[in-house]
């Protein structure tokens, strides 16, 4: 929700030679205050219209931990009803800013998002236990396959290619991957295929949609169709009935970094992960580098930004677009390879659920930044584990409605704490030289 003051009208500057200037039309964005007015309506509702009496216990400690940190014990009642005046104060704060037209910095969203959770937390586990060191570990093992594929798909934006077929590199590398690794005995060669299967959608997409011009969001439906029905009906034909041999894939074993694997909390969570979540340390900081640092993510964002100048000072647009989705989809290749070779330890039909379309939406979320995609993906994998974390506490939520908790937390993040964002000028159109 956006008002909007009327302009200033056209006068001339002084001392500019009667130069005719404009005053800047002031805008008022309403999306975050009123996002941040649903979140503590909502708390406010758990707070004082179901309120639930007793202790809520966090433990911090972890039994890989050379310190234990051990359980801390909150009063449920008044916790969440503290927190709850916290965040109205906040909400209030946002109306404030953007009323007067000042700028609501990303700490209010960040700050506001932790105390509604702490809030939630507070609230579900009343005489119950949360385990802090579980509950993020778990979360950064669900946000792995998302930060590759919204990785994947920063890239092919930028670059000025929609990439809605993220499902299908996923379930295609997922399926390559299981065979690969299973016939060699090999994850890391499992890794490796998973690459060269997510890069192989990839040039399908870039085929289409750079060289035919047909519509990039059409080939992307019609890829996650096609991929779906394909390893599916292989699963059935090709995998079980060969199962040992086809789809029983060595998983990659967790590596803890000596010293810091036994830090309280965050130790266990980020440095005793598998090989494929240090890649993921290691894929993100030089993909944000690579964007805005190197000349190849220069020549990357001028063509999705203004292909006609970019072509005009040399630079090859359509070869520039096509081999960039083939590195996307080889970076969401191993987003699949995770399922399959990090988690599971075997392949499924339609084993990703849907998990493609949410990283597409984190590269919404994130304002087609790599940091910032990740930080949504991350979200996203906190809330699902939240999921299960709330079912075993037995929370008084339904469980239908504990199901849709991630999807819903989506997407209240995509419209209210996005704010006003904006894709790649040129994302989505096909570029014809001359």
């Amino acid at each position: 929700m956006v008002s909007t003051d009327v302009a200033a009208p056209l006068t001339p500057a002084p001392g500019a030679g009667g130069a005719i200037t404009r005053e800047k039309v002031r805008q008022r964005h309403w999306k975050l205050p009123i996002t941040l007015a649903v979140g503590t309506i909502l708390i406010w509702i758990m707070a004082f219209a179901f309120g639930r009496d007793g202790t809520s216990t966090y433990r911090l400690g972890d039994r890989t931990s050379a310190i234990d940190l051990g359980d801390i014990g909150v009063p449920t009642a008044a916790t969440v009803t503290a927190c709850a005046i916290l965040l109205a104060l906040m909400t209030a704060y946002a109306f404030w800013a953007v009323a007067t037209y000042r700028r609501v910095g990303l700490w209010l969203s960040i700050v506001f998002a932790f105390v509604a959770v702490f809030a939630f937390l507070t609230w579900s586990a009343a005489g119950g236990l949360v385990p802090v060191t579980g509950l993020l570990f778990g979360a950064v093992s669900l946000s792995v396959p998302l930060v590759f594929g919204a990785l994947g798909g920063v890239i092919g934006e930028r670059v000025g290619v929609v990439n809605v077929a993220i499902e299908a590199q996923f379930l295609f590398a997922a399926f390559t991957s299981a065979i690969v690794a299973s016939m060699t005995g090999s994850f890391v060669l499992g890794l490796i295929a998973a690459m060269l299967a997510g890069a192989l959608v990839g040039s399908v997409l870039a085929v289409f949609s750079i060289k035919y011009l047909v519509d990039q969001v059409i080939v992307g439906v019609v890829l996650n169709v096609l991929i779906t029905g394909l390893t599916s009906f292989l699963h059935g034909a090709l995998l079980n009935p060969n199962a040992e041999t086809l789809n029983s894939p060595p998983r990659f074993p967790r590596w803890a970094i000596p010293g810091l694997s036994e830090i309280p909390i965050i130790g266990p969570v980020v440095f005793n992960q598998t090989l494929i979540v240090y890649l993921m340390y290691i894929a993100v900081p030089l993909v944000a580098w690579g964007l805005y640092k190197t000349r190849w993510g220069l020549r990357l964002r001028a063509v999705g930004e203004h292909p006609q100048a970019a072509d005009t000072v040399g630079i090859r647009v359509n070869p520039t677009r096509f081999w960039n989705v083939l590195l996307a989809g080889a970076i969401a290749g191993i987003g699949g390879a995770y399922f399959t070779l990090g988690s599971v330890g075997s392949f499924d039909k339609e084993m990703t659920g849907g998990l493609g379309f949410i990283a597409l939406a984190a590269v919404i979320f994130g304002g087609w930044d790599p940091v910032r995609a990740t930080l949504a993906a991350l979200l996203f994998g906190f809330t699902t584990n939240l999921e299960t974390l709330l079912t075993n506490l037995g929370s008084p939520i339904p469980s239908e409605f504990m199901a849709m908790l991630p999807y819903i937390v989506t997407i209240l993040a995509v419209v209210g704490f996005a704010g006003q964002v904006r894709g790649p000028a040129a994302a989505g159109k096909p570029y014809i030289k001359g």
